[in-house]
């Protein structure tokens, strides 16, 4: 049985006192450093007096002193020390090995499952994880000039890579591997705790550092549960967890003093504030004692205050789209209990959805791991996403708001607490709608935290006094980063909302709770701009009803071609052709028909009937004749003008086949004569190449402008509008706003069914 006290020796206090001397300390600092609350201990030390065993320990290892060497030996310690070195390798090596044995089941159960939010049944860890990627540069770290970031006023915006704050990754064991002592951090949900479970595992399944001892610990626990007792260090609460396997304190000390010890301490952030400087001490002193040991700590972003020497902190990438298909792929088969051939249609059809360009939203959500899972969680049902995105939106940020920490029993700071939560989303929803309305994606903090002062002043108990404001806003600032990660620092010193489709929302909740004739004046107004798309679709599905909006969206839709007579003339056109169809399809739908086959071929849109297929599923079919028979006759105009010299031997017969329309033509002997008279006027197939590309110089524009006027005599189409790139653009935007104002239709929670016909029924008409 170890002895419970140790004294030193006389020669054995010399060599301390020498050491004493060369570290420069008094005893205060010794016994501070140590974790003594006085210097008696330190005392009796140098005056050969016994004192506890593991004050002297640490005592000794402080001051670089082996404490075998300093203790005064009995007739059994004088023995022991006589072992060879190499028989106390052997016996190192040994009792790593008899302590994973001894805790192999303990860590596997502790780290070896995963507890899902709305998941009853606990989920094995290698059923699910999926590997992650590192930043080895932060973000938060990077110096990057605001003007420098990618811009949101246009169609290409990178939702999902959110600009150009990007960052080279590694994989996650290949930076546990090249650092010693990591500090893990990242986003509230971003899978820190679960990367630390994977390591443990690893290690505790000989897959990586086998020759270790993992030791998992919950620094929230181990804060709680040394909260009576201050005098307990973390060798102690460690061994306090082997004391029931008759191991004693001597063997511990022995394998963290030799590095055997693979230290894993998980969300540093959970620790409350009274407990934060004891546990941060008490890991300092570990680490300074026993410095051989490789040490991982997982902390949220925002909530890392103290910074521990000899520490490289990295950040946890967000996933990546590979990243996303492979969680979904395993969560199908480990939640939802598919098969695995099952699981891999899922998740394919999954990513072929999410990867939609109306679905992007989703995707940017899906790159953080909680919110992954609740988005599969929601597929899994009717394999697809919900309509009403609002609904997920709102889901994911009670998840991050509330439910996160709920379901670990975690407190945080009190300054953020005096805000209820109806206060929280209010703050967030007024400065998304103010940044969102500027055109504001990156803020820097001071205009981040102007934003939240604004706010704060206008609140009950507001203090009047502008410096407390503004201590207060940056606290805000800092807590809604470390608690929610819903406010990040996306570059040092330059702030955004953590996914873009957050700030969508809040400003949609913005519109939402301030709802009346001058706020949603001021919304229309953007009708035209893709980058307010998601604004409208969410503000129509919250209004109940939303009446109100989509007549307002429809009158400005009107107003966008109302002072250009070119565009009004064609949508005049538009409307006569499709009045003049004898079959009963949608009316809608026949303008969207005519409107995009009357666009030059190398337009966007033409040809393009995903607008009309959406308001009559019957043009999928068979065409009515008229529709039929304009169709080719314009395919037969698109196939000429695309036509160059060079192509025209390959393309003859193409162009020729494209003008065989007979099936259409039994009620129109004039048209079928014409269209005959002007394909005999093509050259034969069979004469040269040569020949057939002077042909095509000579005659091909003659031919292609008789094509078009018979079209435009016998059918009233084919018309050359010769628009300007003013005029292209500006129906471009009318095209848009209709297509949006359909999608409210559908995406609106409660419409009038008038109002829905109404609006419905006069799409693209002028």
């Amino acid at each position: 049985m170890a002895k419970r006290s140790l004294q030193a020796s006389v020669e054995g206090i010399r060599k301390a006192k020498l050491a004493f001397k060369r570290k420069g300390w008094t005893q205060e600092y010794l016994a501070a450093t140590v974790g003594l609350e006085t210097r008696q201990p330190i005392w009796k030390f140098f005056t050969g007096k016994p004192i506890d065993r593991q004050a002297f320990n640490e005592i000794c290892l402080v001051l670089d002193l082996d404490p075998t060497e300093i203790f005064q030996k009995t007739t059994e310690d004088e023995l022991i020390s006589l072992e060879k070195p190499a028989q106390l390798t052997l016996d190192i090596n040994s009792l790593v090995g008899k302590l994973r044995s001894i805790q192999y089941e303990k860590i596997q159960a502790q780290c070896g499952t995963l507890h899902i939010l709305d998941i009853a049944q606990p989920v094995s860890l290698n059923e699910l994880y999926v590997d992650v990627n590192i930043l080895e540069e932060m973000n938060s770290k990077t110096w990057i000039d605001i003007n420098n970031l990618q811009k949101c006023d246009n169609d290409k915006f990178d939702r999902f890579g959110l600009g150009k704050v990007r960052q080279k990754r590694v994989a996650g064991l290949e930076a546990v591997l090249q650092y010693s002592k990591l500090m893990v951090l990242g986003k509230p949900g971003s899978g820190k705790t679960t990367f630390l479970q994977s390591i443990a595992i690893s290690c505790n399944q000989g897959f990586f550092q086998s020759d270790c001892l993992p030791i998992f610990i919950n620094l929230k626990n181990l804060a709680e549960d040394t909260r009576q007792s201050t005098q307990t260090n973390l060798v102690n609460y460690i061994y306090n967890y082997f004391f029931n396997f008759d191991i004693s304190e001597q063997q511990i000390l022995a394998i963290f003093s030799q590095g055997k010890a693979l230290i894993l301490l998980d969300a540093l952030d959970e620790v409350t504030e009274p407990d934060s400087e004891r546990i941060i001490k008490n890991i300092r002193q570990f680490i300074e004692i026993f410095p051989k040991n490789r040490v991982i700590i997982t902390c949220r972003i925002a909530a890392q205050h103290y910074r521990f020497h000899g520490f490289t902190e990295v950040e946890i990438a967000d996933f990546t789209k590979l990243q996303i298909v492979t969680f979904a792929y395993k969560w199908f088969i480990a939640v939802a209990k598919k098969t695995p051939a099952k699981a891999q249609a899922l998740a394919h059809k999954f990513m072929k959805k999410l990867e939609l360009p109306e679905n992007s939203p989703i995707l940017e959500l899906a790159s953080t791991p909680i919110l992954l899972n609740l988005t599969c969680l929601l597929f899994q049902f009717i394999e697809d996403f919900p309509s009403q995105r609002a609904e997920l939106y709102k889901q994911g940020l009670d998840l991050l708001l509330v439910r996160w920490d709920e379901a670990r029993g975690v407190k945080r700071d009190h300054i953020y607490r005096n805000l209820s939560l109806l206060q929280k989303i209010k703050l967030l929803s007024r400065v998304a709608a103010i940044s969102f309305a500027q055109g504001d994606y990156f803020l820097p903090e001071n205009k981040m935290r102007q934003l939240i002062t604004g706010y704060l002043s206008h609140l009950p108990q507001a203090t009047n006094d502008a410096d407390a404001l503004e201590l207060e806003s940056a606290a805000v600032l800092k807590a809604i980063e470390a608690q929610h990660g819903l406010l990040i620092e996306r570059a040092r010193g330059i702030y955004s909302f953590s996914h873009l489709t957050f700030q969508e929302y809040f400003t949609a909740r913005e519109i939402f709770a301030n709802a009346n004739t001058q706020t949603l004046h001021e919304l229309v107004t953007h009708i035209n701009e893709e980058r307010w798309r998601e604004i409208f679709l969410l503000s129509v599905g919250m209004l109940q009803p939303a009446d109100d909006l989509l007549q307002l969206m429809k009158q400005q839709t009107d107003t966008l071609i109302t002072r250009n007579e070119k565009l009004q003339a064609f949508l005049n056109w538009v409307g006569e052709k499709s009045c003049a169809v004898n079959q009963s399809y949608h009316p809608a739908s026949v303008r969207a028909f005519y409107f995009t086959i009357a666009l030059p071929p190398d337009h966007s849109l033409a040809r393009n009937q995903i607008f009309a297929l959406s308001l009559d599923r019957r043009l999928a079919g068979n065409l009515s004749i008229d529709l039929a028979l304009d169709l080719a006759l314009t395919h037969a105009l698109a196939v000429s003008l695309t036509m160059t010299a060079e192509i025209f031997f390959q393309r003859l017969f193409t162009l020729s086949l494209a003008l065989d329309l007979e099936h259409l033509l039994k009620d129109q002997p004039s048209l079928k004569t014409s269209l005959q008279d002007l394909k005999n006027q093509l050259p034969s197939q069979h004469q040269t190449r040569e020949t057939l590309k002077l042909w095509w110089q000579t005659y091909g524009e003659a031919w292609i402008n008789k094509l078009r006027t018979l079209m435009i005599c016998y059918r009233q189409i084919g018309h050359a509008w010769n628009f300007n790139q003013k005029d292209w653009q500006e129906l471009q935007q009318y095209w848009y706003a209709n297509q949006l104002l359909l999608d409210c239709l559908n995406s609106a929670v409660a419409i009038t069914p008038n109002v829905r016909e109404s609006i419905e029924n006069s799409l693209l008409f002028g």
